[in-house]
């Protein structure tokens, strides 16, 4: 399995995007082809939580009035589910990996997968 979720009106993503040789991937638009239960499930086995996929940045948080930190696993996941600005992103997503998001970290991570 080879998958990237994104967001097709993300600078950040469509730049991420376009430093990689994507042609066995499985390009997912979240907006267009909202994530499933099973390949969150599938993200949250790898990430080791829901917590480490979700936005804190997104506009939902500010609309929905919500309190991050009174937060539990289960309210992460079905926001996730919920709405796809939830998603940190671009998530990169193999059968043994899981790249998240676009800290520094992250996309040094990610060069070396490619690399």
């Amino acid at each position: 399995m080879k998958k990237v979720f994104y967001l097709n009106t993300c600078d950040t993503c469509r730049k991420i995007l376009g430093q990689f040789n994507l042609k066995d991937w499985e390009l997912r638009e979240i907006k267009k082809q909202p994530i499933t239960q099973n390949e969150l499930e599938e993200m949250h086995k790898h990430a080791g939580s829901y917590e480490a996929l979700f936005s804190k940045k997104s506009t939902q948080i500010k609309l929905r009035e919500l309190d991050l930190k009174s937060l539990g696993e289960e309210e992460f996941k079905e926001l996730l589910l919920d709405h796809y600005t939830f998603l940190k992103r671009p998530v990169f997503l193999t059968d043994k990996e899981i790249f998240i998001g676009n800290d520094k970290k992250n996309l040094e991570a990610l060069r070396g997968f490619f690399n």
